[in-house]
């Protein structure tokens, strides 16, 4: 978390570090440029060691003008370069026409687009549009989009893969599917939500040297990438002198007939994630084959809130929803638990309900957290599925924001916001994991962490990488297609 290259920044903030160094440092934007240049060249040679004769295709920006740099680098190398421009090199300004005449004075040259058709490369670069793109690509972009995306070879995108959307992840009409991508002086969080991971590839990252006070000047919240080196600084060793009751006291709410899977999963992977006690408020009609099943969970048939009520205790953090449904039942129970103070964490049908019956005032008071899919975020917003997917940071939030609550936003490249305006993206997970079941695992995670002392936006972060780890060696173990939420616990 300390690391700054872990930090996510929009497209705007990544500009705003990159003039910070140049105007307030006195960095010339050319040195960075060829710094950028020198970090691409040294990837690409060290993943594609073979390649003999590289495409780097430029763009009119800056961008363009670091195909040029990496192009003068690999001729400098003994490499065989073959560079196309999109627009007359003659129009380039600053840095990117300094690039194209450093290129042109060491003897190359610059085709025009469209290339023919019978040129073959080992390896083809995208320095077409860069970070800038707000809007769909269209003419001779799309037209080279879609030819480096035929070529046989592998594409290596330069800071970001051309028509991907910087901010939010998402393909701009159309996009650059690399097999690499080297970004630079910030990460940039569309690259690790929604599209992103799709078409990045491999990403690497390199600050180009900028000195960390750059970014110091960056206005608006930051993001956290969520990688491995994260679970240490939150999960520490525990004392010996303690016992059960140290580890915080989980009261996971659901299961209605015919769910009782859900509720058990939650329990379960509670229990596996450090709580000291997990108690289960379930439907009687399953309440003791649970027990039987799993004695390490404490397991109370419950009719309604007033058999729940007697098991809101303080010391409780209680999970809502997991196997919940929508019956008056449901009701009955999310009543009771909206009834007490205690901490809760969200997650499935419970979520409906609460849009349903607009809680909004109800749920605000700064103690709850909101593990939700797409589709259940839409409901809280009253938007579509779509909308939330074009802007996932934005409406994880939103949502945030308006319950006073932290928020996981599942998908591909999980979004955790707090109500502040924090947020941080996890990268990690898979497919695989996009089964029934796995949601709950999460809710009883996220549950087991927060009663062990972290915060709620600290359990929820760390609950969401812990979760998408154990589901990454689960496909390891038994490959995506068959993975089940159980895998997980």
């Amino acid at each position: 978390m300390s690391d700054t290259s872990c930090k996510l920044y929009t497209a705007e903030q990544v500009r705003g570090i990159d003039s910070a160094a140049i105007d307030g440092m006195g960095i010339p934007g050319y040195e960075l440029m060829c710094r950028a240049g020198r970090a691409v060249l040294d990837d690409a040679r060290q993943y594609f060691p073979s390649t003999e004769h590289w495409l780097i295709m430029c763009g009119p920006g800056n961008n363009g003008g670091d195909g040029y740099v990496v192009a003068r680098l690999a001729v400098e190398a003994g490499l065989k370069v073959t560079v196309c421009s999109l627009v007359d090199p003659g129009q380039l300004k600053g840095d990117a026409a300094i690039a194209h005449t450093d290129w042109k004075s060491s003897g190359g040259e610059v085709l025009s687009w469209p290339l023919a058709d019978d040129l073959s490369f080992d390896l083809a670069f995208d320095a077409l549009l860069g970070t800038g793109i707000d809007r769909e690509v269209g003419g001779r972009y799309r037209e080279s989009i879609s030819y480096l995306n035929q070529l046989q070879c592998p594409k290596y995108a330069i800071d970001i893969p051309s028509g991907l959307n910087a901010d939010t992840g998402v393909v701009m009409g159309c996009v650059v599917k690399s097999r690499n991508t080297m970004t630079f002086v910030g990460r940039k969080r569309g690259m690790y939500t929604a599209d992103g991971q799709d078409h990045c590839g491999r990403i690497s990252f390199d600050n180009l040297a900028i000195p960390a006070q750059a970014a110091d000047r960056v206005q608006g919240n930051t993001g956290v990438l969520l990688t491995r080196d994260f679970l240490p600084e939150l999960i520490k060793p525990r004392p010996r002198n303690s016992h059960k009751g140290s580890y915080g006291h989980v009261l996971a709410v659901g299961g209605a007939e015919g769910m009782s899977g859900a509720i058990r999963l939650c329990g379960e992977a509670a229990l596996r994630s450090g709580a000291g006690r997990v108690t289960l408020a379930t439907a009687p009609a399953h309440a003791a084959m649970i027990n039987l099943s799993r004695p390490e969970l404490m397991v109370h048939s419950t009719s309604g809130a007033s058999e729940l009520l007697p098991l809101l205790n303080d010391d409780h953090i209680v999970a809502a929803g997991p196997g919940f449904g929508k019956l008056n039942w449901s009701v009955s129970l999310l009543d009771g638990c909206m009834a007490s103070d205690l901490p809760i964490v969200f997650v499935a049908d419970c979520l409906y309900l609460l849009s349903e019956r607009c809680l909004y005032t109800v749920v605000s008071r700064g103690i709850c957290i909101v593990t939700t899919h797409p589709a259940e975020a839409a409901c809280l917003l009253g938007c579509t599925v779509s909308e939330v997917q074009q802007d996932r940071v934005g409406c994880a939030q939103k949502i945030a924001k308006n319950y006073d609550a932290c928020v996981v936003l599942k998908g591909c490249g999980t979004v955790v916001a707090s109500a502040a305006g924090d947020y941080a993206i996890c990268p990690l997970g898979n497919p695989g994991m996009a089964t029934a079941g796995s949601g709950d695992v999460l809710t009883g995670i996220i549950a087991a962490l927060w009663g062990q002392g972290l915060s709620g936006y600290e359990a929820a972060m760390t609950g969401v990488l812990a979760h998408a780890m154990a589901g990454d060696h689960a496909a390891r173990e038994n490959g995506e297609m068959a993975l089940m939420a159980g895998d997980i616990t």
